[in-house]
């Protein structure tokens, strides 16, 4: 993907993610600081049925726009799943599960980018 094709999916992701009342969302962009994607996308379910229909509507979205998950992680009752679409890396957690793991602290060197950014 391009960046901008990059940016126009994470959209798409922000927007399943708000549609299922998501949590916390945050979108990081660490293309400057690693070399493993473009993104990391973060949110949280208050419980597992709401995980299970967060996913469900991230890969059903980005399905429909062409783009297929290339790998998932984690089960969708465990408190995390992680969706890789290569440039962009989705985890969903559960309120627990992403405490424990605090992605955001390793990734603190990257830009978040804001709300105006991911709905323009």
């Amino acid at each position: 993907m391009t960046r901008e094709e990059s940016l126009a999916a994470v959209k798409l992701i922000y927007a399943a993610l708000e549609d299922k009342k998501a949590q916390d969302i945050k979108v990081i962009e660490i293309d400057e600081i690693s070399s493993l994607c473009d993104y990391f996308v973060i949110a949280s379910g208050s419980n597992e049925n709401q995980i299970e229909a967060i996913v469900d509507a991230i890969e059903e979205k980005m399905e429909r726009a062409g783009h297929r998950v290339s790998h998932i992680e984690g089960f969708r009752r465990a408190g995390w799943t992680l969706m890789d679409y290569k440039d962009i890396v989705v985890h969903v957690f559960d309120v627990e599960s992403r405490e424990f793991y605090d992605i955001e602290r390793i990734w603190k060197d990257g830009h978040e980018l804001t709300e105006e950014d991911l709905k323009s």
